[in-house]
C-alpha cells in the first residue's frame, strides 16, 4: 500500500473511530476515563519528580561540585529498629568543634563548616510562636549552604566567639513576626533571651524543606552556649582548596579523624563521609521507589482501560459484521479490515491519552504555582504517555480486530 493510501486508511479508521464513539458514548467514556486516568498519574508524577529532582540537584549542588559531608550517621539508607545491632552508629562519639578545626587546617582544605539543628520557641511583641526551626553554622555557611542573603548581613567570626544574640531569619518567619515590616535591626525573644536580627536569609526552595516554615540562622557558638543546643549530632561540611581533588582532600580528612578519632588500622570509621554523588543516588533509591509504585497504580487504570477497548470494540465488530462483508466482498483484504480496527482502538486510547496529559499538565501548572516544586512536565513523559496508550489499544484491540479480519464474507453478509 502506497504511502498516500496508507494515510487515507489510517484518517478513514480515526473518522470511523469518531463516529463509533458518538454512538456509544458511554461505552467509549468509561474506557477513555480508564485509559486518562492511567496517563494523569504517570504525567502528574513524572512532572512532581522532575521539579523535586531539579531542587535537590540545586541544593546540593550550592555547595559546590567538590564539596563532601562528614557526619555521625550514615549517608544511605539502612535498616535501623533501634536495636545496637542495627544501628551501630548511634554508639559512636560525637564530632566536635576541634576536629573541625583541625580538618580545617589541612593544606588540602579550604572551608569547614560545622552544623547542629534544634528548635526553640520565638516571640516578638505580641507574636509567639512556640516552636521554631532553628539551624546553627560556624563561619562561612553562605558559602555551602543553597539560598542567599537577601537583607542584612552575615554574621562575623568574633560574634561566633563570643556566642553574640544574633540571628538571621527566613522570610517566612520575618512575615509572622514583623506582619512585612524590615526584619533588620529588631530584637526578638528565643528561648527568653534578647536576640538582635541582623539579616534575612532564603534558602532555596525544596519538597523537603518548602521554606514556609519559620527558621532561625544563629552561631555555633551562640547555639551551644545562650541556647543550650545539643552537639551530638553536630556534622561538617568540608569544601576543598581550587585545584585540589575532592578524593585527595577526602583523603586527608578521612585520615585525620581516624587519628583524631583514636582507630586502629583494623577498625572500621566511626562517622561517615559522604558525596554529593552518593547522596543523589540515595535520594533517586527513594524518589524511584516511590515512582514505581505510582507506575503500577497508573498501569492498573491503563489496563482498566484496555479492556473497555475490547469490549467496546467487540461489540463494534459485532454490529459492524454486514458492513465488514461488503467491505470484503468489494475486495478489501484481511490486513485492511484489521488495521481499520486497530486504528480505531488507538485512536480510543489515544483520546485518553491526551484529556489525561492535559489534566495533568493543569495540575502540574497549580502544584507549580502553590508550591516550591517546580513542577514541569517532562517532554519524555508525553513521548511515553502517548506511546503507552496507542500500544494498549493496538495489544487490546488485537483480538476484536483479528476476528473482524477472519469474518467470511459470505457468512457477514448473511449476519442480521
Amino acid at each position: 500500500m502506497r504511502p498516500v493510501d496508507r494515510l487515507l486508511s489510517l484518517l478513514e479508521g480515526v473518522a470511523i473511530a469518531l463516529d463509533a464513539m458518538r454512538a456509544n458514548k458511554v461505552r467509549a467514556g468509561l474506557t477513555i476515563l480508564g485509559i486518562a486516568v492511567g496517563v494523569f498519574v504517570v504525567t502528574v508524577m513524572s512532572a512532581a519528580v522532575h521539579g523535586i529532582n531539579g531542587g535537590v540537584t540545586k541544593a546540593i549542588a550550592a555547595a559546590g561540585p567538590t564539596t563532601f559531608f562528614v557526619t555521625k550517621w550514615p549517608g544511605e539508607l539502612v535498616s535501623c529498629n533501634g536495636s545496637a545491632d542495627s544501628c551501630p552508629w548511634r554508639r559512636f562519639p560525637p564530632l566536635t568543634i576541634g576536629q573541625a578545626e583541625r580538618v580545617a587546617a589541612l593544606p588540602s582544605v579550604k572551608l569547614v563548616v560545622s552544623q547542629v539543628g534544634s528548635s526553640s520557641p520565638v516571640r516578638y511583641a505580641d507574636r509567639d510562636l512556640p516552636s521554631i526551626g532553628v539551624s546553627a553554622y560556624t563561619p562561612g555557611w553562605l558559602e555551602v549552604e543553597a539560598g542567599a542573603l537577601v537583607d542584612g548581613r552575615d554574621f562575623t567570626s568574633a560574634e561566633n566567639d563570643a556566642a553574640a544574640p544574633v540571628a538571621l531569619v527566613n522570610p517566612k518567619l520575618a512575615e509572622r513576626l514583623f506582619a512585612g515590616g524590615d526584619a533588620v535591626g529588631k530584637v526578638i525573644r528565643v528561648s527568653g533571651q534578647q536576640f538582635t536580627v541582623i539579616g534575612v536569609f532564603e534558602p532555596i526552595a525544596t519538597a523537603f524543606d518548602s521554606g514556609e516554615k519559620g527558621r532561625l540562622y544563629v552561631p555555633f557558638e551562640t547555639a551551644r552556649r545562650r541556647l543550650d543546643v545539643g552537639v551530638a549530632w553536630m556534622q561538617m561540611t568540608v569544601k576543598p582548596r581550587e585545584g585540589v581533588a575532592r578524593d585527595e582532600a577526602l583523603d586527608e580528612v578521612l585520615s585525620l579523624l581516624r587519628a583524631e578519632r583514636h582507630l586502629r588500622p583494623a577498625q572500621p570509621n566511626d562517622f561517615h563521609i559522604s558525596t554529593p554523588e552518593k547522596i543523589l543516588e540515595m535520594y533517586n533509591k527513594v524518589v524511584g521507589a516511590f515512582f514505581l509504585v505510582m507506575i503500577v497504580l497508573s498501569a492498573v487504570g491503563l489496563i482498566v482501560g484496555g479492556v473497555g477497548v475490547v469490549a467496546i470494540m467487540m461489540i463494534s465488530v459485532t454490529e459492524r459484521t454486514r458492513e465488514i462483508g461488503v467491505r470484503k466482498a468489494l475486495g478489501a483484504t484481511r490486513a485492511t479490515i484489521l488495521w481499520q480496527f486497530l486504528v480505531e482502538a488507538a485512536t480510543l486510547t489515544g483520546i485518553g491519552a491526551v484529556i489525561g496529559l492535559v489534566l495533568g499538565a493543569g495540575l502540574s501548572a497549580v502544584i507549580r504555582s502553590l508550591t516550591p516544586i517546580e513542577a514541569a512536565v517532562p517532554p519524555t513523559a508525553v513521548v511515553a504517555a502517548l506511546a503507552a496508550s496507542a500500544l494498549t489499544g493496538i495489544l487490546f484491540g488485537m483480538l476484536p480486530a483479528v476476528r473482524a479480519a477472519r469474518l467470511d464474507p459470505v457468512d457477514a453478509l448473511r449476519y442480521e
